[in-house]
């Protein structure tokens, strides 16, 4: 049981490494737009300075707070450990990561990283460790107004990026794109990633038979 455990640890840590990856992609593309809290990173990045992964850890530690605040208790481990890892994966990729020219080359590498990050996504919340920042948030709005789970992920995604937006973050038909098209990719992505968990911890595993 503690081996499992480890393992999806490691495995969870990975998905977001995968993540990180996709969204540093799609900002290398980013003519096409950024998703809408990468758009509100971005702008905060060209306005105030510091790096895109530092605001995003920035503003992942303001949501965790504030959840925190309100709901009066803790959020899990893997909520911390999203909010950092991905922060400082996004500027390591960044750095790694050439910058790209014309619109042929930032629709394919956009194109690449939408792929990728909706595959990181499915890699991380296959072992059901702890949602991130934004989702916490997310659900946070669901259990205090009664939304549904779409209104209040449409309500989030709208103001950051008009936010970013007004910042100067590139807003564009990508944009549009991620945030009507990423969560069926996802879908896309599960069975493929749990899968991967399964054969990784050597065989069908009772919780991810429970949680998935």
């Amino acid at each position: 049981m503690g081996s499992n455990l480890i393992k999806r640890w490691l495995f969870y840590i990975v998905g977001l490494i995968i993540l990180a990856l996709g969204i540093s992609l799609t900002i290398k593309g980013r003519l096409l737009g950024l998703g809408s809290w990468d758009v509100l990173h971005y702008g905060l990045w060209q306005t105030f300075g510091l790096t895109i992964g530092s605001w995003a850890i920035i503003a992942g530690a303001t949501i965790v707070l504030f959840t925190a605040v309100i709901t009066r208790r803790l959020p899990k481990l893997g909520v911390y450990i999203n909010m950092v890892a991905v922060g400082v994966f996004i500027d390591i990729f960044n750095w790694l990561i050439p910058e790209f020219e014309g619109w042929t080359q930032h629709i394919f590498i956009f194109t690449l990283g939408l792929l990728v990050m909706a595959f990181g996504v499915a890699f991380y919340i296959t072992p059901n460790l702890g949602a991130g920042p934004r989702d916490t948030l997310m659900l946070l709005l669901v259990e205090k107004f009664g939304l549904k789970i779409s209104m209040a992920r449409n309500i989030m995604e709208l103001g950051a990026a008009v936010a970013g937006y007004l910042l100067g973050g590139p807003v564009f038909i990508g944009t549009v794109v991620i945030i009507v098209g990423l969560g069926k990719l996802i879908e896309m992505w599960l069975p493929l990633t749990r899968r991967l968990l399964v054969s990784f911890l050597g065989g069908e595993d009772d919780e991810i038979i429970r949680i998935i």
